[in-house]
């Protein structure tokens, strides 16, 4: 049977060649799809590869026309979209192609609504009313939908008034986090961020309950993993010698860090799903997270970890003083999150089939 021709549009950067873990996702979907990329291009990239077309400055303002090249050179029958406001932005440009009129298949990774709220800087929230309504009209006018948890098919469902045609899991290379056997707690208990530090993350609320925490962990660390707009949170923690912060590490670091590490935290006021939730799970480490979003799927309240609401900093504290300073809970949380770790480990394989599964629905 002959591969659907596919074409993805997002604003990811790419560079080229390809890192081994992206590259073992894309031969995967080259098994199942004849693909054409048309993304963002990263500094160090160059342009090297047909299969990719890499747009440095503006990505947003030439994208419909640059759609409109596409369908009428590569033909794809089918137009994947990483995001709503690139998905209206793809609808445009399939207007202007006229002619072929390839079905647009929407994911949404995360509520299209924060996007401009929790991001950034507050000078981004004057752009919400323009970016939701790019957004809403994705949502309702794209011919497919696929979300990647329950939190994100809820999202569709309200907006659309169905549920989405799949929800599949986004694939996570975790090859650095089960490349060796997992390692026993630390002697010292330590807690461990990995992400963005933005509002969305809340990131101010783990400072203001890591401050609160600290004085009843006598030896605790927290080690902060990330880049954002609010780092002088964190800076600030640092300052006073409550916080160590590592700006950017390599999966390979990650996974170190996490062995370094007692529990994984996550306070975030939403998430799509939370991916280093799933590597958490792969090192054998539980997770204190808030009672938000996509964590929910992940995540058992006492099970695999302890939850909170997202802006209960001082429940949040509490969660951590109890899995920081008890063991043996640390212990049961992280034998949970390793036995529930194969449920979430997609291989690339199964990932590009069940996307030809959802791209073959569409084209029916």
């Amino acid at each position: 049977m002959s591969r659907p021709r596919v074409l993805f549009v997002g604003p990811t950067r790419y560079s080229l060649p390809l890192s081994p873990a992206l590259e073992r996702k894309w031969i995967a979907i080259e098994r199942q799809l004849d693909y054409r990329v048309l993304a963002r291009l990263a500094t160090d990239c160059y342009k090297g590869d047909e299969r990719f077309e890499l747009v440095g400055g503006s990505f947003y303002g030439a994208l419909p026309l640059r759609v409109r090249s596409a369908i009428r050179t590569f033909r794809p029958q089918a137009i994947v979209v990483e995001d709503p406001r690139t998905a209206t932005l793809v609808i445009a440009g399939r207007v202007l192609a006229r002619g072929d009129k390839p079905p647009v298949i929407l994911e949404v990774h995360g509520n299209w609504q924060h996007a401009t709220r929790l991001y950034g800087s507050t000078a981004r929230r004057l752009l919400s009313p323009l970016v939701d309504a790019l957004d809403e009209y994705a949502v309702r006018h794209a011919d497919a939908v696929r979300a990647v948890s329950s939190y994100t098919a809820g999202l569709v469902e309200r907006a659309r008034g169905v549920r989405p045609d799949a929800v599949i899991t986004g694939y996570t290379d975790v090859s650095a986090f089960t490349a060796r056997p997992v390692q026993p707690l630390p002697e010292q208990p330590a807690a461990l961020f990995v992400g963005v530090l933005e509002a969305y993350k809340n990131v101010d609320g783990l400072a203001t309950a890591w401050r609160r925490a600290a004085p009843r962990l006598p030896g605790a660390t927290l080690v902060v993993v990330g880049k954002g707009s609010r780092h002088s949170t964190i800076d600030r923690l640092v300052a006073d010698g409550l916080a160590v912060h590592l700006p950017e590490l390599s999966p390979e670091q990650v996974a170190q860090k996490l062995d370094e590490s007692t529990v994984l935290v996550l306070p975030s006021r939403f998430e799509g799903l939370g991916r280093v939730v799933i590597e958490a799970f792969a090192r054998g480490r539980g997770v204190v997270a808030s009672r938000a979003g996509g964590i929910l799927d992940l995540v058992e309240d006492g099970r695999q970890g302890l939850l909170v609401d997202p802006e209960d900093t001082d429940a949040l504290a509490d969660a951590l003083v109890r899995a920081l300073s008890d063991r043996a809970l640390a212990e049961r949380l992280g034998s949970a999150a390793l036995a529930s770790f194969p449920d979430w480990n997609q291989a690339p394989d199964q990932f590009a089939e069940r996307l030809r599964a959802l791209v073959e629905g569409a084209l029916h």
